[in-house]
């Protein structure tokens, strides 16, 4: 293992390990022991992209998404959820895409109604979500709806949520729009993208002392800053001359990661 890119590792497994649910590490460096598998298809719910093999998570991420999806038939048009990404099957680096995802307490999910429950593999393949926002994400369009508040709402009224990631416009009008209590709004965070999904994060669970829960969000209802992120979106600051360039991402290997991680690779 040494010296090869993690993600290469975790990406070839097509199961879970035989562990007790675990998570190790952080949420962008960690790994996942004894993940459960979502099923394809449930009464409200389907996985959607199965070719990705990332409808894996840790126990209550699994239960979280059937609860919410349960919530979200109650809704207007929907009878459930498309569900995006997970995690691997024992989570860690992903060979594409996500950064995070990597403990198995990370979950997408697509803003497209899901009227049907009835898609084929084939067209979980094809189908696409849709794009909420306008305006490079200052607003949301015309494809916002009171459901979408609601079902995120649910999302965020679950004690086992630790943050939500949505794309700046949409935080600002879902603090426009509440008119109740506005604790939940804490959990809603802005980020660049999540306009096709809404990105749902479960803090550590109970005893999982190998786990490392991302700081907690800062106190009050987070609209101000939701809306300076709007601000800078229509009216972008200058750059500032005194930057230093990015550095590039290194890949991470097993020696970046929890010392579990390799024996949650080399498990059953």
């Amino acid at each position: 293992m040494r010296g090869v890119h993690a993600k290469q590792l975790f990406g070839a497994m097509r199961a879970g390990s035989e562990h007790d649910g675990g998570p190790y590490g952080s949420y962008a460096k960690g790994c996942l022991a004894g993940g459960v598998q979502l099923p394809e298809t449930g009464p409200t719910w389907q996985a959607m992209r199965l070719s990705r093999n990332r409808n894996w998570g840790h126990p209550d991420v699994v239960d979280f998404i059937k609860t919410l999806s349960r919530k979200a038939a109650a809704q207007p048009g929907w009878n459930g959820l498309y569900v995006g990404d997970i995690s691997q099957p024992r989570g860690g680096p992903m060979l594409s895409g996500h950064r995070s995802h990597q403990l198995g307490l990370d979950v997408d999910i697509w803003m497209r109604p899901a009227d049907r429950l009835t898609l084929s593999r084939a067209d979980r393949e094809s189908l696409s979500s849709i794009s909420l926002r306008r305006a490079r994400g200052a607003y949301t369009n015309a494809e916002w709806t009171r459901q979408h508040h609601e079902i995120i709402k649910a999302a965020a009224q679950d004690p086992r949520t630790a943050r939500i990631f949505v794309f700046p416009g949409a935080k600002v009008r879902m603090c426009s729009d509440e008119k109740g209590d506005r604790a939940w709004l804490r959990k809603i965070r802005p980020w660049w993208g999540h306009h096709y999904h809404f990105h749902v994060r479960l803090r550590c669970p109970d005893g999982a002392r190998g786990c490392v829960n991302q700081a907690p969000p800062p106190p009050g209802d987070g609209c101000a800053g939701a809306q300076e992120w709007v601000d800078n979106i229509l009216d972008p600051p200058p750059p500032d001359p005194d930057a230093p360039p990015p550095k590039p991402r290194r890949e991470l290997t097993m020696a970046d990661l929890p010392r579990q991680c390799v024996s949650v690779l080399q498990a059953n």
